[in-house]
């Protein structure tokens, strides 16, 4: 059997090709030895550890590499730095460290940067997706049964990635254009704060989402206040939509009769995917929550089967 780990904002979720799923909060991750992490892993997904022939790992920001490489190939953990974009608890260096002493086989899936960009024009950009995205796609991609498709990624961060003849364009992240709960773009507002030594890039990155100026924080605050129509919800869910459209949108210059599919706990919402189907005039499909995690185990049960390439992202054996 395959599994696939996403290392997300706010869990680190491992999942089966076929269905099967745990999530362990970041925190509880960086609590945990090897051995319990690797026992609840097991646990959760009923199998034991001599039946796992693959498993396909992402780790924070993947520009360490371009293609998807074997575990004990890969130089720290597949980054150039831990510093950057996002916040470090240190649960998903503790679980990757559990994966990588366990002796299961193991692949590191790369993030989708300037190394591994098949369209030219999103080198300008240095990162546009961490590894997981590449789950999601992969898991759009089985599930459109199309090669010309768009994903967006839409929760704590923003990521929306085209797809054109079964190979990934490019993305763009919330740190170039759509907000999502908490991340978003350097305003220049932000630029001006981070100037005068008043906040960190990472900090304006990491609070520059929807929750910035209003007096909800968080999802959950979130949710609780669209249940009573609260203006400042429906504002946050509104212009999350919208933006995302707006990303949407921008890759359809790119892969015109693209299938659009929406995942994350946000593009998981009824609300939000009818907002953006509304703008972009095309249905939108959702892959739900859990869509990296199976992405990625489906990236692992291929590969593990020969596979040369996911989206045309190299496999180094």
């Amino acid at each position: 059997m395959f599994i696939g780990v996403d290392h997300g904002t706010t869990g680190i979720r491992f999942a089966d090709t076929g269905g099967r799923w745990i999530e362990v909060s970041r925190k509880q991750a960086k609590d945990m030895s090897h051995r319990e992490i690797i026992a609840a892993v097991l646990d959760g997904l009923d199998v034991k550890k001599s039946d796992v022939e693959l498993i396909a790992v992402n780790y924070s920001m993947g520009d360490g590499i371009s293609k998807i490489t074997p575990i004990e190939k890969v130089e720290n953990r597949g980054v150039i730095s831990r510093e950057g974009a996002g916040v470090h608890v240190g649960g998903g260096t503790n679980v990757y460290d559990a994966i990588a002493a366990s002796g299961m086989p193991a692949v590191i899936v790369p993030g989708i940067h300037r190394g591994n960009y098949c369209h030219p024009c999103f080198n300008v950009y240095s990162h546009g997706a961490s590894a997981d995205k590449l789950g999601i796609a992969y898991n759009a991609f089985l599930t459109a049964g199309d090669q010309n498709f768009i994903a967006s990624d839409i929760s704590s961060n923003t990521v929306t990635m085209g797809v054109l003849g079964g190979r990934m364009l490019g993305a763009i992240d919330a740190c170039i254009f759509a907000p999502g709960v908490h991340h978003g773009p350097l305003d220049l507002q932000s630029i001006r704060d981070v100037d005068a030594d008043l906040i960190t890039a990472n900090d304006a990155f990491s609070t520059a989402g929807v929750t910035r100026n209003i007096p909800q924080k968080n999802l959950s605050e979130l949710l609780a206040g669209l249940d009573r129509n609260d203006p400042y919800s429906l504002w946050a869910f509104d212009t999350i939509a919208i933006f995302a459209a707006m990303e949407i949108a921008s890759f359809l210059l790119l892969v015109p009769d693209a299938k659009i599919f929406t995942a994350g706990s946000v593009g998981s919402m009824d609300l939000v995917r009818d907002r953006i189907s509304g703008l972009v005039h095309v249905e939108v499909s959702v892959l739900g929550k859990m869509a990296a995690a199976v992405g990625l185990s489906q990236i692992a049960r291929d590969v593990h089967g020969g596979k040369s390439d996911i989206l045309g992202i190299g496999v180094k054996r």
